[in-house]
């Protein structure tokens, strides 16, 4: 296919592959490189044909990619690699880290109109879809209340999150829904919910031989915008049993938005928005891959500077004609 848009993924964990994976859907894109901090002799893809470079190698190769996918964790990775590489690349990243959004877009803004790209940052389902979910019924219902819920499903950035803590092997988190505060606004109560109220988290943890069990404990249950504001509980388990009983990544929740309308402000109204997934880094890959064709196209239209996607045409999204959106979904 001709005028493809060539793609390179930075970072191959469950995102990285699940990317790969994506654009073997998307006939539109060509995946042309991998970028790794490993040794990139030791990493073995699904795509053997596809080089594999350092990450030391990418302005090097800056000339051969339209998008950048940052596949790296909101902890620790994005915060330094997306600025850096939105010099240099149209990128699209997911940063899930709510509270630092404004923080991290201002980062990457800056370095983006510096180096003439476009830089699309915290893209998969939330922030993502839901976000848009939640601008949409504001404005559908402006006298009215947002309703968050996610899961029960694994969260990889706080997962991820966990284990940058010393003495962390490997762990999993689930993000788990307070049932009767999400059926308390299915019924229209439109209830004030506190963080903690709406759900709970639910960490398992492989540890190193002879780690301090509790400080590790201590510093999971209190970490800033991750889990100091939920009830959250921490188990230790072995390699095998995480093998065993959380190798699959599924995930999902549902927003809503209650509000009333009519002459007396008393017509009930709600929308809800709901996802499930299998698996929650193929689905967010799927997501990436959009946005880099909505990056792609709003570059060669002469933009610059970073972008969430609020400021995305959803026509840009697909690679269908504008008059074929019109006659087959509108």
């Amino acid at each position: 296919m001709t005028n493809q848009t060539r793609i390179a993924i930075y970072g191959y964990g469950n995102l990285g592959r699940g990317v790969e994976l994506a654009i073997r859907q998307n006939p539109d894109m060509r995946l042309v490189a991998f970028f790794t901090r490993r040794d990139p002799a030791a990493l073995t893809t699904l795509s053997p044909d596809v080089p594999v470079y350092h990450a030391d190698e990418l302005t090097a190769r800056a000339a051969e990619i339209d998008v950048l996918i940052l596949c790296g964790g909101s902890a620790r990775d994005l915060p330094v690699q997306s600025p850096a590489c939105a010099r240099h690349f149209n990128i699209v990243d997911s940063f899930d880290t709510h509270a630092r959004i404004p923080e991290h877009f201002a980062a990457v803004d800056a370095a983006a109109q510096e180096g003439g790209h476009v830089a699309l940052i915290s893209a998969g389902w939330d922030p993502g879809m839901f976000s848009l979910m939640r601008l949409l019924g504001s404005c559908i219902l402006p006298e009215g209340r947002d309703y968050t819920f996610w899961g029960r499903g694994v969260s990889q950035g706080h997962s991820d999150a966990i284990r940058r803590i010393e003495g962390v092997v490997d762990a999993r988190q689930y993000t788990v829904p307070v049932e009767a505060a999400l059926e308390s606004v299915r019924a229209g109560e439109n209830p004030t919910l506190t963080a903690r109220q709406k759900h709970t988290r639910e960490c398992f943890v492989v540890a190193q031989e002879g780690a301090d069990l509790k400080r590790i404990e201590r510093e999971i249950v209190t970490m800033p915008n991750y889990f100091d504001e939920y009830d959250t509980t921490v188990t230790f388990i072995t390699m095998e049993e995480m093998k065993r009983d959380h190798a699959a990544l599924p995930h999902g929740g549902f927003v809503l938005r209650t509000g009333v309308t009519g002459s007396d402000g008393q017509t009930p109204q709600m929308i809800e928005y709901g996802l499930k997934l299998g698996s929650n880094p193929e689905f967010t890959a799927c997501v990436l891959l959009c946005c880099a064709r909505a990056v792609a196209r709003m570059h060669r239209e002469g933009m610059k500077g970073c972008k969430t996607i609020f400021d995305v045409p959803p026509a840009y999204f697909s690679p269908k004609s504008g008059e074929e959106l019109r006659r087959t979904l509108l």
